[in-house]
């Protein structure tokens, strides 16, 4: 019979922030923490917030190129960031959305958004979004 677990926390017993959940195979654990997602953005051509968690706000710093403030701080300025982009024009060239390491900090970071075939090494004005996840210790 199933049963249902009704929890407002979750608080490890000898390291309160840290949880092993047993893997897929039986044999291996893995840190709870570590494998969740702290802050997530789907933002618009503008750097708006369509929708978000843990993110403050967004700045357009000009053509295809994005800062977003986190709400609540990363530990350090080492995070690891997925990034994507998609553009509303059919048969458009492979987009690059990278972030930029010079510019990351424990409260912001920055996507610089182009295309990969253009062989200009410049942005692109996305029709439509640039999503990411960011992935690494709060503060």
């Amino acid at each position: 019979m199933a049963s249902t677990l009704k929890i407002n926390t979750l608080t490890g017993v000898s390291t309160a922030g840290s949880i092993a959940v047993t893997g897929e195979g039986n044999s291996t654990t893995t840190n709870l923490q570590q494998g969740l997602a702290k802050a997530w953005v789907f933002g618009g051509n503008d750097a708006s917030l369509t929708d978000n968690f843990n993110i403050a706000s967004g700045t357009d710093n000009g053509t295809g190129d994005y800062s977003y403030a986190i709400t609540n701080d990363m530990a350090n300025a080492t995070y690891a960031i997925c990034s994507q982009a998609s553009n509303a024009v059919a048969n458009d060239p492979v987009i690059s959305c990278n972030p930029s390491n010079d510019v990351t900090a424990t409260g912001s970071f920055r996507l610089q958004i182009g295309h990969t075939e253009s062989g200009s090494g410049g942005y692109t004005q996305l029709d439509k979004v640039n999503y990411c996840a960011i992935f690494g210790d709060l503060a």
